[in-house]
């Protein structure tokens, strides 16, 4: 019968503590070498929540380096168009803590950063954020509470950037198939992934 864990007591009793230099390897700054991995990685997820405890996380990408480091304390990044719900901006406006996973192609070894979040905009460092002549109009600022690196086993276990255990393209599907599943519209698939395809090619920046 399954058993649901209540509290942190009833889990360590099944996974032991870890050992003190993993329990304390966060650091309340960014570190040169952290600074290194920020700036080359193209790809980050965020996390962020409501008020109420509703999560979200969302995949944000660019070119490498286009993540700033203002100072050792503070990091920015663009907000870049997209589908317009703003899911994570609105929660940043009513919680502002976030965290942050960014991940570099082909390294196993990511790197996190925990902090409080402000959406500021007219900021004097916008333009450095420009993307093929397009600069952002809002950007998102974290002073970075928490950031320690995260070992690469979860990579190992997955194969993730081992192209020979990538699945053959037509075993997944598409956004378009997603979309007629989830939404129960009778539109092709085809022309919604082909509407997609547009959106993404014309509306990146």
């Amino acid at each position: 019968m399954t058993r649901v864990l209540r509290d942190e007591a009833e889990l360590r009793a099944v996974v032991r503590e870890p050992s003190r230099v993993i329990a304390e390897k966060h650091i309340d700054h960014i570190d040169p070498e952290s600074r290194r991995f920020i700036e080359a990685s193209p790809f980050f997820l965020l996390a962020s929540s409501t008020a109420d405890g509703s999560c979200d996380v969302s995949p944000r990408g660019d070119p490498p380096g286009s993540v700033l480091v203002l100072d050792e304390h503070t990091l920015a990044f663009a907000d870049r168009k997209g589908n317009r719900r703003l899911d994570n901006l609105c929660n940043i406006l009513q919680q502002p803590q976030v965290g942050m996973l960014f991940l570099v192609p082909g390294i196993g070894d990511t790197l996190r950063v925990n902090g409080t979040a402000q959406l500021v905009t007219e900021a004097p460092y916008l333009p450095r954020m420009a993307v093929e002549g397009v600069v952002p109009v809002l950007a998102v600022e974290v002073r970075v509470q928490e950031l320690y690196s995260h070992c690469s086993k979860a990579f190992l276990r997955s194969k993730l950037w081992d192209s020979a255990s990538w699945p053959d393209r037509g075993e997944v599907p598409t956004a378009g198939q997603l979309a007629r599943s989830q939404l129960g519209t009778h539109i092709p698939a085809r022309m919604i992934d082909a509407a997609l395809r547009a959106d993404a090619k014309h509306n990146q920046y």
